[in-house]
């Protein structure tokens, strides 16, 4: 009998206060999966797609993206994924202080799955996460089994 693979959770955030903030409430809402934290765009797209451990090569994951980066803007990143290849299907929350309706609906258009305005609102941002959690349950891990 195989366990399913755990789903990675990869967090792209500069601010340590709101990384912090933000993973106390995904553990608040229930949510164990690791938690891979990274604080500009570079090292995060470095890992996500070129990481042995990281989604491209190795399965399922789930990024929260924050908007405003040292290095880049987290709606470059955001474009990167959904564009093409391998993460195209990653479920992308986006956590950002603007609340600007049409930065908001660009993210959509991008491919972002929830957007969420920092401070994050607890209440908001759990039941987000439990409706990831849904996604996490249902994303398809292909079979090591039947691999190779």
């Amino acid at each position: 009998m195989n366990t399913p693979q755990s789903v990675n959770i990869v967090m792209i955030e500069d601010d340590e206060g709101h990384a912090r903030l933000i993973e106390k409430n995904i553990r608040r809402a229930g949510v164990t999966n690791e938690i891979k934290h990274f604080t500009d765009g570079t090292s995060a797209l470095a890992f996500l797609y070129d990481a042995e451990d990281g989604p491209a090569k190795n399965g399922p994951a789930l990024v929260l993206l924050d908007l405003n980066l040292p290095d880049m803007s987290g709606t470059d990143i955001l474009t990167r994924m959904k564009s093409d290849g391998p993460l195209k299907r990653t479920p992308v929350v986006v956590l950002t202080t603007t609340d600007d309706k049409v930065e908001i609906q660009r993210c959509y258009d991008l491919g972002a799955n929830v957007y969420i305005t920092k401070p994050v609102n607890y209440d908001s941002f759990a039941q987000a996460i439990r409706q990831l959690g849904l996604f996490l349950s249902v994303i398809q891990v292909p079979d090591p089994e039947l691999e190779g």
